[in-house]
């Protein structure tokens, strides 16, 4: 496509040609400000406790959303924004970055639109269409759009290049989870309350709670001092009223949905591409013999030629395996801190702390892809990657160990070496994330990096969906076995006067969220340990088994055959 776009020519590439003398660092700050928004997504875990409660607002009621349903739209964000990035990628290298970059905006934007009418009419299958699909696709577009552009502007520094260009997306729940934190607290409604519990005679039916007001009855919840101790403002423990009240995650999303979309416009009309030949002044390309030790080849592969190599699928391999251990982690965050130290330590993880938590994952996440991606400019990307799954492995390992200990004796130290151990995961996640582009660029060249990237990037919505589902799968067996343990040690009548029903209809109960492990553990005998801590032990054994392949597959990554190369494969793979 060229000037002959009609109306949209203004976005097409030949129109953004920098100009002689144009400053290259002028590109990075657009970049960083449209992967700071599309980064948002790595703060859900943000969403996760209101819409899980967002029918009981204080606590889950029965037509609640589980968590592994919502947990779930978080994954089918990650998958289309593979599927978007593999086909956007060679779209891309022809249009240029101002118009992906302008479709991504009307995307993540109308994706969060969309998604807040799905909560605020209570339909799910909305919130998995605009925040999950259309917004996925922003994603993608958004994430694709800066990196082969930045490449080209920085030859010099490919790893600091990609770094830069992917900072921001690591960055951005820096940002959007205090900001997500805070609009919550101001969109929030109280439900009503009815009173404390020994004030309000219940009933239940169908594992459901009832209470009788004014002659109706209707429907509640049993909210304990530590379900109102999450809340974004204080309130009463006791009953209140299901179906009042408003969590305020609409409203957020129409806000944020406006925002960004103002904000990736404003970024996505700032890029520019250098011209045809230009290279940084006293820059000439390195020779093969310098940087043979570090696999960089001046050679280039078109983006057909590249999927019939073996580097390429090795290459999906190690993204897809790092990112498995570390999505699903990320997508759970903040449930995870607070269902492994907030029984345990409740005087020090509150709801803040947790809210803290998803911060500092940004943080480290931001931090760890631009010191990993300037890292591999020296030492290596196949040496970097190496680094990530040695060290990986040990700290997945670490994770059940401090879980188990934290269990039987409650101590800040576990905390801060589990709050050690995470952030280093995630500076590593990040890592590879920004690393792939420059690696993908010194196999293949820098022909068609974008577009190669973006087909790779596929390999992220595999793990979109592996990542959140072993996560998921394996915390909800530990879960129901926990569950089923500790019921079986209460005393049935306690059980009967507590929940109003046997527990012969335990499976029932559990269902309707009635009985869960904090509301067990109040009934349970003296010196029951809480088994909260250890949900997600399985997962992290598994997601440790996942990086030993990883790093194997790493091993076996070398130059790619003379044959694939632009000028020794089929004519139509010849540069024009």
């Amino acid at each position: 496509m060229s000037e002959s776009a009609g109306p949209l020519a203004f976005l097409m590439k030949d129109r953004i040609v920098a100009k002689p003398g144009f400053n290259r660092w002028l590109v990075p700050p657009a970049s960083i400000a449209i992967h700071m928004c599309i980064g948002s997504v790595y703060a859900w875990s943000i969403f996760n406790p209101p819409l899980v409660k967002q029918v009981g607002v204080v606590a889950s009621a029965a037509d609640d959303w589980s968590l592994s349903s919502v947990v779930w739209i978080f994954s089918t964000a990650i998958v289309f924004l593979g599927l978007a990035a593999a086909l956007a990628g060679k779209w891309l290298e022809e249009v240029g970055p101002r118009m992906v970059g302008f479709l991504a905006a009307i995307c993540w934007g109308g994706g969060f639109l969309i998604g807040s009418l799905g909560i605020a009419w209570h339909e799910l299958w909305l919130v998995y269409l605009g925040y999950g699909a259309i917004g996925g696709c922003g994603l993608g577009l958004a994430y694709v759009s800066p990196v082969s552009t930045l490449i080209r502007w920085f030859p010099d520094r490919r790893g600091m290049a990609t770094g830069m260009a992917i900072m921001g997306f690591g960055g951005g729940a820096m940002i959007a989870a205090p900001l997500k934190t805070w609009l919550l607290s101001v969109f929030y409604e109280a439900p009503l309350y009815l009173g404390k519990l020994s004030d309000v005679t219940l009933i239940t039916e169908a594992g459901r709670r009832f209470a009788e007001v004014s002659g109706e009855r209707i429907e509640v919840v049993v909210a304990t001092v530590a379900d109102m101790a999450k809340m974004p403002v204080a309130g009463p423990e006791g009953v209140y009223a299901v179906g009042t009240g408003d969590t305020g995650v609409a409203s957020v999303f129409l806000t944020l949905g406006i925002v960004y979309f103002i904000v990736m416009t404003i970024a996505a009309f700032s890029y520019r591409v250098p011209a045809k030949g230009w290279a940084p002044a006293g820059w000439t390309p390195p020779s093969d013999k310098k940087t043979s030790k570090k696999m960089i080849s001046d050679n280039h592969v078109h983006i057909d030629q590249a999927l019939k190599t073996p580097q390429f699928y090795r290459l999906w391999l190690v993204l897809c395996l790092n990112v498995t251990a570390g999505i699903g982690v990320i997508g759970v965050a903040k449930t995870m801190m607070t269902e492994i130290f907030g029984s345990t330590l409740p005087g020090v993880v509150d709801a803040g702390f947790a809210a803290t938590y998803v911060l500092m994952i940004s943080v480290f996440n931001m931090v760890g892809r631009f010191f990993w991606a300037s890292m591999s400019d020296f030492i290596g990307r196949k040496n970097t990657y190496h680094c990530f799954f040695l060290l990986g492995i040990a700290l997945y390992l670490s994770i059940p160990f401090v879980a188990t200990q934290v269990s039987v004796a409650p101590s800040v130290m576990w905390l801060v070496l589990f709050y050690g151990a995470t952030m280093t995961i995630f500076t590593m996640y990040g890592g590879g994330f920004a690393t792939i582009p420059a690696y993908l660029a010194d196999i293949f060249g820098t022909l068609h990096v974008g577009g190669i990237h973006g087909r790779l990037l596929t390999a992220w919505s595999t793990a979109g969906v592996l990542g959140p589902f072993a996560i998921t799968y394996l915390r909800q067996q530990s879960l129901d076995d926990a569950l089923n343990s500790l019921a079986a040690k209460v005393d049935p009548a306690v059980f009967m006067q507590t929940f109003g029903a046997g527990i012969e209809q335990l499976n029932m109960l559990i269902a309707a969220k009635t009985v869960t492990i904090s509301k067990l553990m109040e009934i349970t005998p003296e010196g029951t340990i809480d088994p909260t801590p250890s949900l997600y032990n399985t997962t992290m054994y598994a997601m440790a088994g996942l990086l030993v392949v990883a790093f194997f597959a790493n091993m076996g990554i070398r130059h790619v055959d003379e044959k694939h190369h632009v000028e020794n494969s089929h004519p139509e793979h010849a540069p024009a």
